[in-house]
């Protein structure tokens, strides 16, 4: 029962952080209306948080990997149970901030990097649970 929970909280925090990246890079205009900041600032801003993000993300899931998956090959069903905790968290955000200034829209553009975020990031966790796990390396 423990791996469960274990499981699930890990999956959490997988959508969780992408879900911030997501939302980070389509409200860069709503970041800088809010802020009082150009809108180079905070794309600058935004892009340095998620570069900082990705390396800091990165140790600490390995470690929690290491710490928390046990070795287990079922530790790889986190690859895709991601994705329910993603879309609830997207329809969260969606359901309590809507857009309401058309200026906030983002840019068409946008839509393409997030297909390739969400389509790259199982690799990258793929990446993390063979290397943290150490299951899939032969010791040949």
């Amino acid at each position: 029962m423990r791996f469960f929970v274990n499981l699930n909280v890990l999956s959490a925090l997988y959508a969780f952080i992408l879900f911030l990246a997501v939302e980070i890079l389509l409200n860069i205009g709503r970041l800088s209306r809010l802020t009082g900041w150009e809108m180079d600032a905070a794309a600058i801003g935004g892009m340095g948080l998620f570069i900082f993000a990705c390396i800091a993300f990165t140790l600490l899931f390995y470690q929690l990997i290491k710490r928390l998956m046990e070795n287990r090959k079922a530790s790889f069903w986190s690859v895709l149970l991601w994705v329910p905790y993603f879309l609830l968290f997207i329809f969260a955000f969606v359901s309590l901030f809507p857009i309401t200034n058309p200026a906030d829209e983002p840019a068409d553009a946008t839509g393409l990097i997030i297909i390739f975020m969400v389509c790259f990031y199982p690799v990258y966790l793929l990446v993390l649970h063979v290397f943290g796990t150490g299951v899939g390396i032969t010791d040949d």
